[in-house]
């Protein structure tokens, strides 16, 4: 009985997967047209003592291709208690940023105004309340954005009616088997993200890649009703436009748009970091997200439950590794077509290694977030 049981939730995993591979394939990758630029955006960057990245982001910034006249920059300061504000008006001041940008035209720094129980969220209220353009884009101070970021925002809305748009996030940095790690697992979220658009049924986004108009974000009432959850600047604003029109919701499949971000410095920072995600994805309404959450769960346990199972003959040796090899195929399957879009395949190379870590990590991570609280940016959050 349990060895049908177990089969049964392998082969879900396996529609499951399998169908977000299959759309995966259907969200058609964006091409840049050299259309002329039109559109204006606003972009939002909060910061809390990120004094260590901001110059890397701001050359980013200064490096984009878009015509300055038509976006600002708005950075917010977070209560940082390093010299992160200095950092700032020193980089801006070097030759080099003051050739690109007009201090207080294209790029101003602003102090968070606290209203909630989210900084994040305040964060980026306060910077939309003082904000001169329709378009808020937004993306994380840790960050780096590519030459034609904003050129594929602004194509995507001229060819499109849109009002929000999910672009891909990745992870750089040294390629120490602990970041491939966490880079293969960021992977298959971003793979799960992207087939979900392809089904329509879309599940997730990436603040740190993320653009919606200001009109429809002040429509929804902005963070509300979500704002008492310190993350989830991301996720719940998604649900609320996808609840409001599912057919103006677009995900930007382009290679020219993708922003990298550090991965976690430690397992401890790791821990916290995924508590986090779990603890935003599980106050979500949204049922499809929660199916997939716990159909991936369910999967992972299985997996860990095989070595039990087969020390106390519950199950045979050579169903739990042919199990066990459907569940690393449909994986690797998507793995792999995230990767190759991404162009990170040599990650792949740590697959295997890392599918017999990933269910006990998963399974960890899960129980942890229903106890465990979690540090973010120097301060302590419950779910």
């Amino acid at each position: 009985m349990l060895t049908v049981i177990i089969i049964c939730f392998i082969l879900i995993y396996l529609l499951v997967i399998g169908l977000l591979v299959y759309g995966f394939d259907k969200v058609e990758e964006f091409k840049l047209q050299d259309l002329p630029a039109k559109t204006k955006f606003s972009v939002i960057i909060p910061f809390r003592n990120e004094a260590g990245n901001l110059p890397k982001l701001l050359n980013a910034m200064a490096k984009l291709n878009y015509p300055k006249s038509l976006f600002e920059v708005i950075l917010v300061n977070d209560d940082s208690n390093d010299d992160s504000v200095a950092v700032i008006e020193n980089t801006l001041n070097s030759i080099a940023l003051k050739k690109r940008f007009t201090r207080n035209k294209n790029i101003k720094i602003i102090d968070n105004q606290r209203i909630s129980d989210s900084p994040k969220k305040d964060a980026i209220t306060s910077a939309i309340k003082v904000s001169k353009y329709n378009w808020i884009v937004t993306t994380d101070a840790d960050c780096i954005s590519p030459k034609y970021w904003l050129d594929c925002f602004d194509e995507q809305i001229q060819i499109s009616s849109t009002n929000c748009i999910v672009a891909p996030v990745t992870y750089h940095g040294k390629t120490s088997f602990f970041n491939r790690f966490q880079t293969l697992d960021f992977l298959s979220l971003q793979g799960a993200t992207i087939g979900s658009f392809g089904i329509k049924k879309p599940i997730l986004c990436n603040g740190a890649n993320f653009a919606y108009l200001k009109s429809e974000f002040n429509a929804l009432d902005g963070f509300k009703g979500n704002d008492t959850i310190a993350s989830g600047d991301d996720v719940f604003l998604l649900d609320k436009f996808l609840k409001k029109d599912a057919s103006k919701v677009r995900y930007l499949k382009s290679k020219q748009v993708i922003v990298t971000t550090n991965p976690a410095e430690n397992f401890k920072s790791l821990i916290h970091q995924r508590i986090r995600w779990a603890s935003k994805t599980s106050q979500l309404n949204n049922w499809f997200t929660k199916f997939i959450g716990l159909v991936v769960i369910l999967g992972n346990f299985v997996c860990v439950a095989f070595i039990p199972a087969i020390i106390l003959n519950l199950i045979a040796v050579k169903i739990a590794i042919a199990l066990f090899i459907i569940k690393f195929c449909i994986d690797f399957l998507l793995l792999f077509k995230a990767s190759r879009f991404f162009k990170q395949e040599t990650y792949l190379l740590s697959f295997i290694i890392s599918s017999f870590l990933y269910p006990a990590f998963n399974i960890g991570v899960f129980i942890l977030s229903f106890f465990k609280s979690y540090r973010w940016k120097g301060r302590t959050s419950k779910k």
